[in-house]
């Protein structure tokens, strides 16, 4: 008979286990690097006219680590949004939007982010 220890090892409720622990923690570190390249990035190019900063984020390896930045930032705010709705929200109904709605919002800010610097990096 196992006991509940045995049963729970490694399963939540949803029966996924730590993947979404370990991929928070995965998007945490990503992003450690890639915004101190940013920060870096807007440091530089402070003052800087368009044309130059436009120049810049046109350079595929920039563009590349900026559209990291965007994914790994996208996933770990929709697990984050996930986790507050999930935790502070009590009524199912009110629950279920909101998770539904931070979904749509975290794909919404990925997606324009995206757009933006594809857009840049292209000449468009």
């Amino acid at each position: 008979m196992p006991t509940p220890l045995a049963q729970a090892r490694g399963l939540g409720a949803a029966h996924k286990g730590p993947e979404t622990f370990w991929r928070q923690r995965l998007t945490a570190v990503a992003n450690i690097p890639l915004v101190l390249f940013l920060i870096l990035s807007i440091l530089l190019h402070i003052g800087s006219p368009y044309e130059e900063v436009r120049t810049y984020l046109a350079n595929p390896i920039v563009a590349v680590l900026m559209l990291g930045l965007v994914l790994s930032a996208t996933i770990h705010l929709r697990i984050g949004l996930k986790e507050i709705v999930e935790d502070y929200i009590h009524g199912d109904a009110l629950r279920m939007t909101m998770l539904f709605l931070s979904g749509f919002f975290a794909i919404g800010v990925g997606l324009a982010s995206a757009l933006a610097i594809i857009k840049i990096s292209l000449g468009s």
